[in-house]
C-alpha cells in the first residue's frame, strides 16, 4: 500500500524564511532518564535523571558487556511480582517526539540471561526484543517517532514470559511537529514510525546528532556506521568539506554531516543495502543524496534507478537536477507495502551515463497504526476502583486497560466503540480481593457483566448500580458483603443474571428483584443468614430473643392470672354455698328434726282431709246422709 511520493528540495529564499520563522521558537522539550540511577548528572548528550519518582521495580547492575553504554552502571527491572506491565508516565508538552531506549540486562535482574520482552509507546505495540537482540549493538537501541496528545509521553515494558524486563537508558526528544510527515494530515497522529534503521553510507563510527552539530529540534537521533551493505562493485567512498545547502532546516533538520560523505561507485558499479524486517508492513524509506563529487557538473551526468526487493522505487535520479547544483541535500522518501523477511535496496546506475551511483544515507521506518485508546472516563473509573477493591500489582493495572491489545490489564473485557475502546466487563473471580466495591463503578457505564464473585469483598453493594443500564449480568456471590440489596437494582431492564449467594446481606428482598424470575431473571440470594423475602430465605420480621421472652414471660403472666382468678372464684362459690348451707332450716341440727315432726303431722292431716273431702263429694253425688263437720 502506498501512501506518499516525495522530493524534499528547498530553495535558498526558503531557508531564510524557515530560519526567520524558527527563530523565536522555544528550545525543544528534552528528558533523560538513567534508570536505576539516584544521581543527576551530564554527558556529551545533555543532562541525565535518575528514574527513583517514576516507576517501581528493582535496581540491577550491568554485567553484559555493552561498550556503547559504558557511562552507565545500572538498569531497572521488574519481576513477575511487579506484574505483567511497568509503565513510565513522564509529562511533556503535546508534540511530536523521539522514544530513544537503550537495553541490557546483568546478573541480579536475569542471571546474565537475555531477557525478552515487548515495549509499548502511548498505549500502542512498538516492538519486541526478540532472540539474540543483545548481540548486535544496534539493536540493544530502539527508537520511535510518536505524537504526544495527552500531556503525557507514556512508555511501557511488557513480560512475555522469557526473562524481567530491563532498560538502561530512556530519552523522550521533542521533535518539529511537520518532522517525517507522510502526506496524511491531521491523520499523521495515527502513526507511530520505528526506526529500523538510520544509516551514515560512508561513516565508519556511529555517531549522534549532538556530535554532528545537529540543531536539537532533529532530536538527537542516532546514526550507524555503514554495516547494512549487502553487495556491489566498483565501491568507494567521497567526502567534502564544503558546505551542504538546505540541511538542518526544519521540518527534519538533518545534520549537514551526513550530506558530508557518501558511498560512490564507478561507472557501471552498483550497490545494495538489506535490511531485516517484518513481512507484509508499510515501511516509510527516506533517502539522502547531494551531489559532492566536483567532476560532476551539469544534469543527466549521474542518472539511477533505486529499487527495492527488484520493484523500482525511484527511477531516473538525477541528483544534480533534482537540487539545482552540487553541495545541495536532497531527500526522497516513499512509504509502501513491503513482503519479505528483507528489505533490500538496490541502486542501479543508468545505462549510457558517465557516472556510477552516490548515496549519503538511508533511514526505514516501519510504520504502525496507533491503537485507540480507550475511553479517558473509564481509564480513570479503573484507577479509582483499583485501591478500593485491592487490586494487587501483579495483575498490570498500570498504562491503557485495553491496549496494546497483546496486553491488556487483567480481568477487563474491551470492545472498540467507534474511535475507542470502552470496558464492557469487569472478570475477577477468586482473585483474593479485600477491598470494597465502590460507586465510581458506574461510570463504566458500557458495563454488561460484572464477575466479581469468590474474593473476600465487604461492605455494602453500592445503590448506584441501578443506574447501570448496561448491565446484563452482576455477580457478587461469595464475599463478605453486608447490608441490604438495593431495590434500584431491580430496575435494571437487561438484567438476566444475579448472583448474590453466599454473602452476609440483610433484611427484606426487594419487591420488584423477588418479582424477577418472573421476568426471567435468574436469581440467587440464598446463603445470607438476615435475608428474607423469597422462598428458601427465613420468614421477615422474625421475633428477636428478646421479644419471644417478653412473650413467654407475658404469657406465663396470664396463665398465672386465669389460675389465680379461676381459684378465687371457685373459692368464692365455695364459701357462698356453705354459708347457703347454714342458712338453710333444712340442714340445721334443730330444724331437721323440727322440719321432719311437723312433715309427718302435716302428712297426716292431708291424709285426713283427702278422705274427708272424698266422702263429702260421696255424699253429694250418690245421696247419702248430709256430711258431717270433722271433728277435731
Amino acid at each position: 500500500m502506498e501512501l506518499q511520493v516525495t522530493a524534499l528540495v528547498l530553495s535558498t529564499f526558503l531557508l531564510s524564511l524557515t530560519f526567520s520563522a524558527f527563530a523565536q521558537a522555544p528550545v525543544p522539550k528534552q528528558v533523560r532518564i538513567a534508570c536505576g540511577s539516584t544521581q543527576t548528572f551530564n554527558t556529551t548528550e545533555g543532562l541525565w535523571s535518575g528514574d527513583e519518582g517514576y516507576i517501581g521495580g528493582c535496581v540491577g547492575n550491568i554485567t553484559a558487556d555493552r561498550g556503547k553504554e559504558a557511562g552507565f552502571t545500572y538498569l531497572r527491572y521488574w519481576s513477575m511480582s511487579d506484574g505483567p506491565n511497568n509503565c513510565y508516565n513522564i509529562t511533556v508538552p503535546n508534540g511530536h517526539y523521539l522514544f530513544r531506549f537503550f537495553f541490557s540486562y546483568g546478573d541480579a535482574d536475569n542471571s546474565n540471561r537475555e531477557p525478552q520482552f515487548d515495549v509499548s509507546l502511548e498505549g500502542t505495540l512498538a516492538y519486541s526484543l526478540k532472540p539474540a537482540w543483545s548481540q548486535v549493538d544496534d539493536t540493544s537501541y530502539s527508537d520511535s517517532l510518536v505524537f504526544v496528545d495527552d500531556g503525557t509521553a507514556t512508555t511501557c515494558f511488557h513480560s512475555t514470559g522469557h526473562g524481567n524486563p530491563a532498560v538502561v537508558t530512556i530519552e523522550i526528544l521533542q521533535l518539529y511537529d511537520e518532522a517525517y510527515d507522510l502526506g496524511l494530515g491531521a491523520e499523521n497522529h495515527r502513526y507511530l514510525l520505528n526506526a529500523v534503521a538510520r544509516v551514515s553510507c560512508s561513516a565508519v563510527k556511529d555517531a549522534y546528532g549532538t556530535s554532528m552539530n545537529a540543531d536539537p529540534w532533529g532530536g538527537d537521533r542516532y546514526w550507524s556506521a555503514d554495516f547494512y551493505k549487502y553487495e556491489g562493485t566498483s565501491v568507494d567512498y567521497i567526502d567534502t568539506k564544503e558546505p551542504i545547502r538546505l540541511a538542518n532546516i526544519r521540518p527534519q533538520f538533518y545534520p549537514e554531516a551526513i550530506y558530508q560523505g557518501a558511498v560512490i561507485t564507478n561507472y557501471g558499479g552498483s550497490v545494495s543495502y538489506a535490511f531485516p524486517i517484518e513481512t507484509s508492513q508499510n515501511y516509510s524509506i527516506w533517502l539522502h543524496f547531494a551531489e559532492i563529487d566536483p567532476t560532476v557538473t551539469a544534469a543527466g551526468q549521474r542518472v539511477f534507478d533505486v529499487l527495492y526487493n527488484d520493484e523500482v522505487l525511484f527511477a531516473n535520479v538525477d541528483i544534480y537536477d533534482i537540487a539545482g547544483g552540487s553541495n545541495t541535500a536532497v531527500v526522497l522518501n516513499k512509504t509502501l507495502l513491503v513482503d519479505g523477511k528483507t528489505l533490500i535496496l538496490k541502486f542501479q546506475p543508468k545505462a549510457g551515463v558517465n557516472y556510477g551511483i552516490l548515496v549519503c544515507a538511508i533511514e526505514v521506518y516501519q510504520v504502525v497504526q496507533r491503537e485507540f485508546p480507550t475511553k479517558v472516563s473509564d481509564v480513570w473509573a479503573l484507577n479509582a476502583l483499583k485501591s478500593p477493591l485491592g487490586i494487587p500489582s501483579r495483575m498490570g493495572w498500570i498504562g491503557d486497560p485495553c491496549v496494546p491489545q497483546e496486553h491488556p490489564w487483567d480481568g477487563i473485557a474491551c470492545t472498540l466503540d467507534d474511535d475507542s475502546w470502552v470496558i464492557e466487563g469487569l472478570e475477577l473471580p477468586s482473585e483474593g480481593l479485600k477491598g470494597t466495591l465502590t460507586s465510581d463503578i458506574a461510570s463504566l457505564d458500557s458495563l454488561d457483566h460484572i464477575t466479581l464473585n469468590d474474593n473476600m469483598l465487604s461492605g455494602p453493594i453500592p445503590p448506584i448500580i441501578g443506574t447501570m443500564e448496561n448491565l446484563i449480568q452482576l455477580n457478587l456471590a461469595d464475599n463478605k458483603l453486608n447490608g441490604t440489596i438495593p431495590e434500584s437494582i431491580g430496575n435494571l431492564a437487561k438484567l438476566k443474571d444475579l448472583y448474590l449467594q453466599n454473602n452476609q446481606l440483610t433484611g427484606k428482598v426487594p419487591a420488584n428483584i423477588a418479582a424477577g424470575p418472573v421476568r426471567g431473571v435468574t436469581i440467587n440470594v440464598l446463603g445470607n443468614h438476615d435475608l428474607c423475602g423469597i422462598p428458601g430465605l427465613k420468614a421477615c420480621n422474625p421475633m428477636s430473643a428478646g421479644q419471644i421472652f417478653g412473650i413467654i414471660i407475658g404469657s406465663l403472666v396470664a396463665v398465672g392470672v386465669v389460675v389465680l382468678c379461676g381459684y378465687v372464684i371457685y373459692k368464692r362459690r365455695e364459701n357462698l354455698a356453705r354459708a347457703h348451707k347454714i342458712m338453710s332450716p333444712r340442714e340445721a341440727p334443730y330444724a331437721a328434726s323440727h322440719t321432719r315432726a311437723n312433715a309427718q303431722v302435716k302428712d297426716v292431716q292431708l291424709t285426713r282431709f283427702g278422705s274427708f273431702t272424698e266422702q263429702r263429694l260421696m255424699s253429694v253425688s250418690g245421696g247419702g246422709s248430709a256430711p258431717q263437720s270433722p271433728r277435731v
